[in-house]
């Protein structure tokens, strides 16, 4: 990393308030969502106890400074296994600095060791910066469109 003072771990539970005001960050971009503390809370609390998913956090001196998410799902066409990667940021100031590619690495990691065979990312069409970053670490884009349905 082109940055010594950054440290990926495992995200805790006393990193929640980081965690919050990133997605915050986050949101603020995706014109998909909008950020809600309560729900972005009660989400990440659960990812943070999910035994099938991964909350990694970049560090400087102290500071988050990024995350990234994971979950575990099972795939038919891989027969095995994927990780669908969600809410990767980056603070402002550290981007462009390797923060967000040595999470994904990091997270490719984990995943390996899980015995997974596809990594898949949701990015908002309008982000060029995102999709950008996503080419030049070797994602692809799909034929596909992501839908979703709202239940009660």
């Amino acid at each position: 990393m082109s940055d010594a003072r950054i440290s990926i771990r495992t995200a805790a539970p006393a990193d929640l308030d980081s965690l919050v005001s990133l997605l915050a960050v986050l949101f603020s971009i995706e014109e998909d969502f909008v950020f809600d503390e309560v729900r972005q809370r009660r989400g990440l609390a659960l990812m943070l106890e999910n035994e099938r998913g991964c909350v990694l956090v970049a560090e400087s001196q102290g500071q988050v400074v990024g995350m990234c998410t994971g979950q575990v799902t099972i795939s038919t066409a891989e027969g095995g296994p994927a990780l669908l990667v969600e809410d990767v940021v980056v603070l402002k100031q550290w981007r462009g600095k390797g923060v967000g590619r040595h999470l994904l690495e990091s997270l490719g990691g984990w995943a390996q060791e899980q015995g997974i065979k596809r990594l898949q990312l949701l990015a908002d069409r309008n982000n060029s910066s995102a999709l950008g970053f996503y080419e030049a670490l070797g994602w692809q884009a799909t034929a596909l469109v992501c839908l979703r349905k709202t239940i009660a």
